[in-house]
């Protein structure tokens, strides 16, 4: 909801293809307890999310940034999609925390049919406004030095060296196949 969708906005600016997705089994935004996140399905519409989050305590969800981080997710898709459930293959998946890049590194593991290669890349980035901006560009950068490549699957280790190197910031890679 914050880090791949900052993500994908600054980068779809930047001209590259993007798609984003959650990877749980919910959407979950802190709510007015740390106890008592607000939950919603995967499909819900950013529209329905923001407009029931006005209702509970607008100025919380004002103050804490939700509704302007949903102001840009409506602008950007409809609704949130959940990694497990796309049929669709990539050449690159950037995830933005071990967590995920673990269960992305399951789902695609568990699939049949394994011949299209996929690059899965984990950033570690904190989960708040501020980080995310950084995060979007520190990304950006990443898939430009990618898509300079002429030989991805050759200059991948060594991009991501150079990446970790200049970033101060450790990168997860592997190959699969989906």
């Amino acid at each position: 909801m914050n880090r791949s969708m900052e993500a994908h906005n600054f980068l779809s600016k930047k001209g590259y293809q993007v798609q984003s997705f959650g990877s749980g089994d919910k959407v979950k935004l802190p709510g007015a307890a740390p106890d008592k996140p607000n939950i919603y399905e995967f499909g819900t519409p950013y529209d329905d999310i923001y407009q029931d989050l006005l209702q509970k305590d607008r100025e919380l969800y004002t103050r804490n940034g939700l509704l302007h981080m949903l102001d840009r997710n409506r602008r950007i898709k409809q609704h949130p999609e959940r990694f497990q459930s796309s049929t669709e293959q990539f050449n690159i998946i950037v995830t933005c925390e071990e967590r995920v890049y673990d269960q992305v590194v399951e789902c695609l593991e568990a699939r049949e049919g394994q011949t299209t290669p996929v690059h899965v890349i984990n950033i570690d980035i904190q989960d708040n406004h501020e980080e995310a901006t950084i995060g979007a560009f520190l990304i950006c950068e990443l898939m430009g030095m990618m898509a300079s490549s002429e030989d991805l699957d050759n200059d991948i280790d060594e991009l991501l060296h150079d990446f970790e190197s200049k970033c101060q910031r450790c990168v997860l890679h592997c190959l699969l196949f989906y």
